[in-house]
């Protein structure tokens, strides 16, 4: 993947600000919360052989993705829509999606609590219902339908609130409402894309409209941009981008806007790995193995508080940030499970986030990770951290170079209430 030469203006050093957050909050929600349904067959990227991406479609773990998998002929999804819901159409949905229980500040005040830097909530799904009055949008948004409300511009206000950075979702690769094609069962490509004029006209005047109102610090696009939508031009993805760091300076873009430009790269569960060897990169995943809520998920499904934490440090030891994702129902509650592995990676954080953010991976040889026991390092300020996850009072054995790190060569598991890894600090050398 490389960038195209048209967008080399925008290419410049990564502002500081985003390699040291390490943590942010991503938030799928839209009317696919109402039947908040999916089968939870596994992690995406765990799948594998002739024809994977085929099954993983037709029994897709993504409850965001419900518009397009009760379109796939024989699909389970399919059959549960015709016997809960009696086949209605998907826009029912959005009328049926109150978010009464929803409270921003409440929200973004969780988000804070879990260490997150930043924030990014969907702002229009695949489904392409826009949670504000975008336009040309019709009544098909939520400040004229369903909740009734500009959901953007209360999640905007309260980050601004509780000092968090904030960022937008947006889908400019897919929209199964104004360019509808067929449901997407094979390899994602050209064939379920929208790529022509009059949709990146569309797209163009929902994100520039995103940036004037809500000035976010991170665009985050998914999936592609239409191709006509990328060479130079009045309704230009590099019109886009030109108004974004005007507006924003120190902001920065994700990976998926096709191969134009992009400041840091992505990954997701274990798709796309290849992307963690940037000089900055980004891991996504739910705390489950959906993004929006489903219903079907229970704690067999879905990371632990420990586990998340285990989760982050392995990312940010990688030399990655984590945006970590939550899954709100239809009325705007953050799940138990969720909101207890939120509180506890915010636990361990308040303990232990001096050795994480703001930190930088070891040198390759410096010391060793291991898996039994649980071992990963970062560095910060003249120190070497050591994350281990073992009984209290095991002796672990640390492999280190020791003319890099003034380290023991096996250290005693000390007691710790904060769930999780505990940290051991070593000089550097």
């Amino acid at each position: 993947m490389e960038r195209h030469p048209d967008y080399d203006e925008f290419v410049r050093p990564m502002p500081s600000w985003y390699p040291e957050a390490k943590l942010g909050i991503f938030m799928h929600w839209g009317p696919y919360a109402v039947p908040g349904w999916a089968e939870p067959i596994g992690a995406h990227g765990t799948f594998h052989g002739e024809g994977w991406e085929r099954e993983f479609n037709t029994h897709n773990p993504y409850a965001e993705w419900y518009y397009n998998t009760i379109r796939i002929e024989g699909s389970p999804a399919r059959q549960h829509h015709f016997e809960a819901h009696g086949g209605r159409p998907y826009d029912d949905f959005l009328d049926q999606w109150t978010a009464a229980d929803f409270d921003a500040d409440d929200l973004l005040a969780l988000v804070k609590r879990s260490g997150a830097r930043y924030f990014v909530p969907t702002t229009k799904h695949h489904d392409g219902v826009t949670l504000w009055d975008a336009p040309h949008t019709g009544d098909r948004n939520t400040v004229q339908r369903g909740p009734r409300r500009d959901l953007v511009g209360e999640m905007r206000d309260a980050a601004e609130r509780h000092g968090v950075r904030f960022g937008v979702y947006y889908s400019g690769g897919l929209d199964w409402h104004v360019d509808s094609g067929p449901p997407v069962i094979g390899p994602l490509g050209d064939a379920y894309r929208p790529i022509h004029a009059e949709y990146a006209r569309y797209v163009h005047a929902h994100v520039a409209d995103l940036i004037d109102r809500y000035a976010p610090e991170i665009l985050w696009g998914d999936i592609e941009w239409p191709d006509a939508g990328k060479a130079p031009g009045e309704h230009s993805l590099i019109d886009l981008f030109r108004r974004f760091y005007a507006r924003r300076p120190d902001g920065v873009v994700n990976d998926r806007w096709g191969d134009t430009h992009w400041d840091f790269r992505t990954s997701e569960y274990e798709v796309n790995h290849g992307a963690e060897s940037a000089s900055a990169w980004e891991n996504c995943r739910g705390i489950g193995f959906s993004f929006a809520y489903n219903r079907l998920e229970d704690a067999s499904h879905s990371m632990t508080g420990p586990e998340t934490i285990r989760y982050f440090v392995d990312v940010v030891a990688r030399g990655g940030n984590l945006l970590l994702n939550i899954g709100p129902t239809a009325e705007g509650r953050v799940t138990d499970i969720q909101r207890r592995a939120l509180e506890e990676l915010g636990a361990w954080n308040d303990v232990n986030g001096a050795a994480v953010f703001g930190s930088e991976p070891l040198p390759e040889g410096w010391a060793a990770s291991s898996e039994t026991p649980w071992i990963r390092w970062t560095r910060t300020n003249g120190f070497a951290h050591a994350f281990i996850d073992a009984p209290t009072g095991d002796v672990v054995s640390l492999e280190v170079a020791s003319e890099r790190i003034d380290a023991p060569s096996s250290v005693v598991v000390p007691d710790s209430d904060a769930p999780g890894p505990v940290v051991l600090s070593f000089p550097l050398r």
